[in-house]
């Protein structure tokens, strides 16, 4: 089995936190999402993994430290890590074809965009599986028709009229993903284009054509990391989640509490120092921070970051930032400076 992962977005949803990290290698609750979810994809596909297809935009942004991350992130599901560049952003389709090398024998492909929490098993009959989740709104989203056999036999963007409420998450199992390359080739070579791109949609659209039979794998839960409100809003539902699990070490041997109390369920990182602080629940902070007279609940903040007088709620903070100051509700990027 192989997961190609297409991650070449600089994520401007997200700003001012991708402005210097790649949105998949924010952390949270205190792990990349990238790392999060090519874990948890393998952990539902319950089979070994033998290669890790990942699809990098511009080597000055995405580095060789980017490069070392996620060779490390594949070595420790035992599978080998292969590294594609898109120089453009040309849509999905493009990104995925990036990674022609790698396209054969069974693949899963996964936007690293986004968090699941899924239990099912991949249906044997399906030449493919679409990931979806039942959603209250489906004409926000792109959904799945489906027929009287449960087989998707369309795919309809932000529907008008309702279709269905099982809407597609980015994440697809194929049986040989050599088929999707042949039909996105084919898209290439026709300049298939929506709104400037080249879209996955299309080739999938090939693949029905030509009778392939889709089928539906439902997750339970569908966390987006799209921009900063969601991203807290992720965090805490995926803490909550570790929690449940019975994760161990959320709280680092290693963190200091000087008059401080810690509210769980939190991921509190390696060498973090709390002075008259209440933390939590529902916080994450990184590696290396120092916390002073301060009271932070469902919040963010990543690494080597200083934070003091602070009474913080829904906010979402950086790397090597210092911050000292009476806002609540705050999104700060990487070595900023408020106080």
């Amino acid at each position: 089995m192989k997961i190609i992962v297409p991650m070449a977005g600089r994520g401007s949803r997200l700003r001012p936190h991708t402005l210097t990290v790649p949105k998949p290698l924010i952390p949270v609750a205190g792990q990349p999402i990238v790392h999060r979810l090519v874990k948890d994809i393998a952990k539902v596909l319950n089979q070994p993994i033998e290669e890790i297809a990942f699809v990098l935009g511009d080597p000055a942004f995405f580095g060789d430290d980017v490069v070392e991350s996620l060779t490390e992130l594949a070595a420790e599901l035992g599978a080998k890590a292969s590294i594609y560049r898109q120089d453009q952003p040309l849509g999905t389709g493009h990104a995925i074809m990036c990674a022609k090398e790698s396209l054969s024998g069974p693949a899963v492909i996964a936007y690293a965009d986004t968090l699941i929490r899924a239990d099912f098993n991949l249906d044997p009959e399906a030449d493919a599986v679409i990931w979806v989740k039942q959603v209250d709104e489906p004409e926000a989203y792109g959904v799945v028709k489906l027929n009287e056999k449960e087989e998707i036999v369309e795919l309809v963007e932000k529907p008008k009229d309702f279709v269905s409420d099982l809407a597609v998450i980015g994440i697809y199992y194929f049986k040989d993903v050599n088929v999707l390359k042949q039909e996105l080739q084919v898209v290439l070579d026709n300049n298939i284009i929506h709104g400037g791109e080249y879209q996955i949609n299309d080739g999938i659209k090939g693949m029905m054509k030509k009778g392939k039979v889709f089928k539906t794998g439902e997750v339970e839960e569908w966390m987006d990391c799209g921009n900063k409100a969601v991203t807290v809003e992720t965090n805490t539902r995926m803490l909550g989640f570790l929690q449940a699990d019975g994760e161990e070490q959320m709280v680092a041997e290693s963190v200091t509490l000087e008059n401080s109390k810690i509210i769980e369920p939190c991921f509190i990182g390696q060498n973090v120092i709390l002075k008259n602080a209440t933390i939590g629940p529902n916080v994450s902070i990184g590696n290396d921070c120092t916390v002073t007279d301060a009271t932070i609940k469902n919040s963010l903040i990543q690494t080597n970051s200083v934070i003091k007088n602070a009474n913080l709620e829904e906010a979402m903070i950086g790397n090597h930032v210092h911050y000292d100051g009476h806002f609540k509700t705050i999104s700060i990027g990487d070595y900023s400076v408020l106080a």
